[in-house]
């Protein structure tokens, strides 16, 4: 599962193929051993959690980079590695 960013001590995965749980197009985001999967449409919470202020940057981020990740995820469900994406700190 590729990093495709990394910010404030928050990774942003992808994985490769990854349509069949969520059935839509989401990021993976981990913070200290806390994940949660968050849809790149609208950065809706699908699974897991994360403190607060760190899921509002993961949400910003998403609205921020929507155009990128939508590419990325058609690399990653075709099984070609995404591109990296800037942080927030960045």
């Amino acid at each position: 599962m590729p990093t495709i960013s990394m910010f404030y001590g928050i990774l942003i995965r992808m994985f490769f193929h990854d349509i069949e749980k969520h059935h839509t197009p989401h990021i993976h985001a981990e913070y200290q051993g806390k994940v949660a999967v968050y849809s790149i449409h609208d950065g809706t919470l699908l699974a897991g959690e994360l403190p607060p202020k760190k899921h509002k940057l993961v949400v910003a981020w998403i609205v921020i980079h929507q155009e990128d990740l939508f590419v990325d995820w058609e690399l990653a469900v075709n099984g070609k590695k995404p591109f990296p994406i800037r942080g927030l700190d960045q």
